[in-house]
């Protein structure tokens, strides 16, 4: 199963009274609400990037553009001005 907040395959989590599926590089968990100030339908694309920390915005985009991701998140954490 794939992760709805950052497209990762999702593991799942047995040690609960019901198994849920979690991502292990965002934290999402089966069920819960992804942040609605955020990941709202009528929020823009900018935003929703906006909302996202270094390590989601750079998987993001890598597996969007086809991009390596260390390659994308050191080209982002360039503070080289």
């Amino acid at each position: 199963m794939k992760c709805p907040r950052c497209g990762q395959e999702m593991t799942l989590d047995g040690h609960r009274k019901i198994d849920l599926y979690m991502c292990y590089n965002c934290g999402y968990i089966e069920g819960r609400n992804m942040g609605a100030e955020v990941f709202t339908p009528s929020a823009s694309n900018f935003s929703r990037l906006h909302g996202l920390n270094l390590n989601e915005t750079a998987s993001f985009l890598a597996k969007g553009l086809g991009l390596d991701e260390n390659r994308v998140a050191a080209w982002l954490d360039d503070t080289e001005e």
